[in-house]
């Protein structure tokens, strides 16, 4: 038994927010368009003077140092120290088994038992959710260590196999907000087609 180790998970989370002013510039045709705030703006365009208008993005960083497995027998625990192991490697079976779920083809759209333990719960959204995971595995090049390293590496596989498709975390208003913009946009451009159709009539 690793005589440093905190025998825990430990779990570090950040919650970012952001606001985006956006900007617009009405191009020689009158359409509005957005505008990144590093370009270069267009010199036969002039930006249109309006209330300003914010985006929120929002994201949030789980940092997760898991605890290893370990078996009783060969580490000889007893009392609080068995215990400790007993619920540190159910946490890990119960991880084990969303893996499984979420990276197993045949099992796409079945019941993903995330609410098998606390572990998964606060992982849910890293792992089956709008989010890129990055899994570090620690083996041992001892060959004592063979059976702990064949199952680390097997937990590993297990997870390479989850793909998430990933998307940007814009709030509610914001996203309606840019709908309306795309389809005022689309209905001043079909205006204007109207209106050239009938000048040439």
């Amino acid at each position: 038994m690793n005589t440093q180790s905190s025998r825990s998970h430990a779990i570090f989370t950040l919650h970012i927010r952001q606001q985006r002013l956006l900007k617009y510039e009405e191009d020689s045709s009158g359409h509005k368009k957005d505008v990144q705030s590093d370009a270069d703006p267009d010199p036969n365009s002039t930006v249109t003077d309006q209330v300003p208008e914010y985006e929120t993005l929002t994201a949030k960083f789980h940092f997760v140092d898991l605890a290893g497995s370990e078996r009783l027998k060969r580490t000889g625990a007893t009392g609080d120290r068995a215990k400790e192991g007993i619920s540190i490697n159910r946490g890990l079976l119960a991880l084990g088994n969303v893996i499984s779920a979420l990276g197993d083809k045949t099992k796409r759209g079945c019941h993903v038992p995330y609410r098998d333990s606390k572990l998964t719960r606060l992982l849910q959204d890293s792992l089956g959710g709008n989010s890129r995971t990055i899994m570090i595995a620690c083996i041992s090049p001892s060959d004592c260590d063979f059976l702990e390293t064949l199952n680390t590496l097997k937990y590993a596989n297990r997870a390479r196999n989850i793909r998430n498709r990933v998307t940007m975390n814009q709030d509610k208003t914001s996203k309606q907000l840019a709908t309306l913009r795309a389809q005022l946009a689309a209905l001043e451009e079909e205006l204007n087609e109207y209106r050239q159709v009938s000048l040439v009539v």
